[in-house]
This record gives C-alpha cells, structure tokens and sequence, in this order.
C-alpha cells in the first residue's frame, strides 16, 4: 500500500495541475494521430532526409512496411570523461537496430558542458543555461520529424534534464535514455577533500592537488562521487526511462555493450509502428515525478534537481513545488551513504545492491508509485532487477540479493542512516530556499550568527585567506540568481567553509546562487528566491545582521530588530554589469532576462 503522505503530495500536485496538463495531453494526442510523420512529407523533403543512407537503409526507409526511423540525440564530446564513451555510440546503436530491420541516424548533438572544468571560473555563469540550449538544440533536431523516437546519450550535469525536457515537447514520441557508466574508482573521495582543504589552508601546493584530482579523475566514464551526472543516472532509472540496473555499469565491457544493445531493440519496440507503444508523454506523469522527488530525497541527491526537477515537469504540464519535496521529505528515509554524505562511491553503491535495491526496498515500504507507465511497459516493480550475462553471454536479469552487501552504503528502509530525507525547505522574512541536510552533522541543522556578505566567491576566499572570517559567521553570498549572472555553482567555497567548521567555528551559507551536486557538510541555504537582483531581501541583508538557519523547523530568518523595515527602502540594484560580456556571456542576455525564479525551475524557455 502507499503511504498516504506520497498519496496526498501526489493528489495536490495533480489538483494544481489539472489545467495545465490537460492543455499537455491534448497537445500530445494531436501530434500522435498524425502518426510518423514523415508518411506525409513531400519525396524531395524525404529524399533530403534519406540522401545519405546506406543502400539497405533507403530499403527500409522507402519499403511499404517501413522500419522504425530512430533519433540519435549525441551529447558526445572529449572534454566530458563521462560522455568520451559516445563515441563509438551512433555506429554501435545504428548496428543494433538494423539488427531488427530499423535504422537510426544522428539527428543531432548538443552542447555538452563539464562543470568540473568550469567550476569557480566564469564559463560557470553560462552552465545553468546550457540545460535550455540543451532543450532547444534538441528540438530543432527532432523538428525535421523524419523520426519514430529517439535515444538520448547524455549523462552529466544539464544534460539530462535538458535533453528530457525537450523528449517532453516532443511527448507523442517514444524515448530511451543510454547511460555509459561511471569510471572505475580512483583515490578515495576522503582523501581528494582533505587535499582540497589542505590547498584552501596553504599547506599544499598546486602540482600535490593536480596529483590529487588527476588521481580521482583519471579515465572514460562518469565521476564516481554522487553529484549531480550520477543523481541523473538515479532519476532516469526510478521514473522508468532508462533499463533496469543499467546506471552504474562501467563503461566498455561486455555487460555495457549489452545493456546498450538493449536500448536500442527496446526503444523500436514502443514506437507507434509497434502494439506496445509508449510514448514519453504516458510515462512522465505525476506519479512519476513523485517518484522522481522520492529517489532524489532517499539518496541525499543534487540541490541541483531541486530546479531541474520542476522544469522537466512543467515541460509535462505539470506543477510541482519545494513545498511538495519538503513534505515528501518528512516520511522519506536516507538509505544510501556516498560522497559527499559518506566516504564511498557510486561503484561501492552498485557493488552493494544498486538501485535495485533501492527501487525495491522504496517500493516494499510504499514510499514509490508502482503502477506507473515504463519504457517497458506498465510497473515500476521490473526495476528490481540486476543485468548480467548468463552463460552463453546473453543479457538476463535477476532478482537484486535480499540483504545489502554493504550497510555502510546502501541500508534497507527499516533501518536507514536517516529517518528523513537529504533536503528541507527553509524560509521566512528572506524567502525561501533549498538546504541539503544529508551530509551534514546533527548538531549543525542550526545555525544562529551574524552575517558577512558579500557579492561573489572571489571576495570570501580573499576575506579567508586573510583571517577575517575566524569566527561564527553565515556568509551571504548575493548577486548569484538566474537572472544576475546565470546562477553559477559556489563549489569553491565548500573547502574553505569546512576548514572554518572543523577548527570550531559556527558557519554556514546564505546564498541566490547553486552551490553544487558535491555539496556536503557545511549547512547551506541556497537558490535562495526570490533573488537579490530581482529586489529580494537578500538585497536588504547588511553585514552584523543576525541570521537563524534551523533545518529542523524550516526556517532562514533575519533576527536583526527593523529588518522588515528595511524592505521598505528602494535601493539602487545591484550591478551585476561584471557579468554581461566575456567568454561568450554576452550571447546568453536574453537567457538572463528570460530566466524565471529557481524555484519555478528558473527556466528561460518561452511558451511552457
């Protein structure tokens, strides 16, 4: 049986969606009567889509029982560790679906952005927007509407979600996402922060931590930390848009080439030329999205989702809120321990039982919808699966063990590391905001001290470095909203905020800005909206002024007596011109005038 908290989250978000979703439907419904299109595009609009096939493809293409035309959206790239595999991809999956008389061509690749290469550099402040250049590259690859579905080969920060919300406008069609799994485990994620923080104090130089991050970061596949790239791997496999098990198997073995082979036969399977069709528009649904909301509160996932999520629903019709993840958060339980809320990675999380085991131990405790729609057709219970090879090197899937392999990174649900889930909701006389809990130590969720602030990453490391935030102190960092400077990351300040916590200082982070997928254990409120530049009372907020922070009771307060006040004043807004022009910024302008409030996905998209 659900719980009746999934039950009634789920029922309210349905409610506040009826209009906007049944808008949605409809849209979709009328694209799939047409049918594929492209049985009724002119011969020359064929011929220029067919002009480059294989002899035996134009067979199939031009036959009177047509093979399914399949879109190979590549998010291929060498800078991207996780996306190097893809190479190979497009003539692998091509050769798979001819297998079953189909074909597949590249429709198109879209922009691909490593935040790990970006991080604290000013690239950074184009990295939430590359999610809708992502969407709309997408788009215009599927608008030649030669195709029956597509398969999405993304897997890192923006990617997914931009991919996915553009799979959503394009709901009449099937489509299945391609993992390629994450990189064989390097140094201990322990050891990597210990240098960092090291090098943050001065005690270390730069070539023992580029030995350092090299040794963590070292070959193909997906940063093993659980950040947000495996966070998406999470989402995909829990809202039944990835095969089964599929995630976190590393890259370039027999299993992977298996699973991918999958992939493809499955995607020409639920095409509208076949009786199982499925497209995405019947499975991104509600539920769904609840489910989605659950994996991420049960793995302590990225802050990150807390926006993506609700931009890929509304790409679906559908409206959710924090307010939703807040109350699904008081019933959901933490059942994974990986960096950075706990020493191992994601391949010790695989090793352990996966998300197989993860999927069941939700679904047995009713915290997961399991009649839910999939790319294999209808129910969510099919996820309890592990792939392997059986002995004649055909891929099988057997039921996940009964008990963890390792309690010390994935627990069963009557036993979890918490009885709540990674992420809470704060607000009060500043707004609201997004605070990951997972990670951080119990006696930490409260936080009481005075403010300094500051208006980017740069001038705390310098304040720092000097010595002057030696004390309780909630560093405010504002001016970092969608709209100011295209909401950057701050993962730079986690080593030095640490460092301040562990020689016994009362810290934390108020900020309009992202901190990052990796964020662990200093307390932070984030995305915190509206933001300043928008004259929110971030704006408001003066160096002295009292701040309360208290995850147990969901609250981010100025204590400081006449705050409120203040609110009335009109100030000059904030100048954030340092942030119009350079590597490129000054194309995204429209992007940062467009940009919605991060809690409404912070989306630049129009018409949605």
């Amino acid at each position: 049986m659900t719980h009746r908290i999934i039950e009634d989250v789920t029922e309210k978000i349905r409610q506040r969606s009826l209009d906007t979703r049944a808008r949605y439907l409809s849209q979709m419904e009328d694209a799939a009567q047409q049918g594929p299109v492209r049985t009724a595009l002119s011969c020359t609009n064929l011929a220029h889509d067919y002009a480059s096939a294989s002899d035996d493809e134009k067979m199939i293409l031009t036959s009177s029982s047509r093979g399914a035309n399949v879109a190979i959206i590549n998010a291929y790239n060498d800078v991207l560790s996780a996306h190097a595999p893809y190479r190979h991809y497009p003539e692998k999956l091509k050769t798979y679906l001819a297998e079953k008389h189909h074909v597949a061509q590249v429709a198109g690749g879209v922009p691909a952005m490593c935040d790990g290469v970006t991080q604290g550099q000013t690239g950074m402040e184009m990295s939430l927007f590359s999610r809708d250049v992502i969407a709309m590259s997408t788009a215009v690859a599927l608008s030649h509407q030669v195709f029956d579905g597509s398969l999405m080969l993304g897997i890192c920060d923006k990617i997914v979600p931009g991919l996915l919300m553009a799979a959503l406008r394009f709901g009449h069609l099937p489509a299945v996402f391609v993992p390629s799994g994450p990189m064989h485990s390097g140094i201990s994620n322990s050891d990597k922060a210990k240098t960092r923080q090291a090098y943050a104090r001065g005690d270390v130089g730069e070539a023992e931590l580029l030995k350092s991050e090299m040794g963590s970061y070292h070959s193909e596949g997906t940063c093993t930390f659980y950040g947000t790239a495996n966070s998406n791997q999470m989402l995909m496999e829990i809202m039944g848009l990835q095969l089964p098990g599929s995630s976190f198997v590393s890259p370039n073995g027999p299993l992977r080439d298996a699973l991918t082979r999958a992939a493809a036969h499955q995607l020409a399977e639920i095409t509208a030329l076949e009786p199982g069709y499925m497209p995405i528009a019947r499975i991104v649904d509600e539920k769904v999205m609840v489910n989605a909301m659950v994996g991420l509160l049960a793995t302590g996932g990225s802050t990150n989702h807390s926006i993506h999520l609700v931009a890929i629903a509304r790409m679906a019709g559908i409206v959710i809120d924090w307010q939703d993840m807040a109350e699904l958060s008081d019933v959901v339980p933490l059942l994974t321990r990986m960096y950075p809320n706990g020493s191992a990675d994601v391949n010790a999380f695989e090793v352990a039982g996966g998300m197989p085991f993860l999927i069941r131990e939700l679904l047995d405790a009713g915290l997961l919808h399991e009649d839910v729609n999939t790319i294999l057709g209808e129910g969510l219970r099919q996820w309890c699966r592990k792939p392997v090879l059986d002995a004649s090197g055909e891929l099988a899937w057997t039921n996940v063990a009964a008990e963890s392999a390792d309690l010390s990174v994935l627990a069963p649900a009557h036993a979890p590391f918490l009885r709540e889930g990674g992420m809470k909701l704060v607000s009060g006389n500043l707004g609201r905001a997004v605070m990951k809990v997972s990670a951080v130590p119990d006696d930490r969720w409260v936080i009481e001290a005075p403010a300094r602030v500051f208006l980017d990453q740069q001038e705390v490391l310098a304040a720092y470095q000097a010595g002057e935030l030696n004390q309780d102190v909630i560093v405010v960092v504002k001016g970092q909203g969608p709209r100011a400077n295209g909401m950057p990351e701050l993962h730079q300040l986690t080593p030095a905020l640490t460092n301040l916590q562990e020689a016994g200082y009362r810290v934390a982070l108020v900020t309009d800005g992202r901190l990052s997928g990796a964020s662990g254990k200093v307390p932070a409120a984030i995305h915190l909206s509206p933001e300043a530049l928008a004259d929110g009372p971030l704006h408001y907020v003066e160096d002295g002024d009292i701040i309360l922070l208290d995850g147990h009771a969901g609250t981010l307060e100025v204590a400081t007596e006449g705050f409120e006040n203040r609110l009335k004043e009109t100030r000059e807004a904030l100048d954030v011109s340092a942030s119009s022009h350079g590597v490129g910024r000054e194309l995204f302008a429209g992007f940062r005038t467009l940009a919605g409030p991060a809690d409404e996905g912070a989306i630049s998209l129009g018409g949605v």
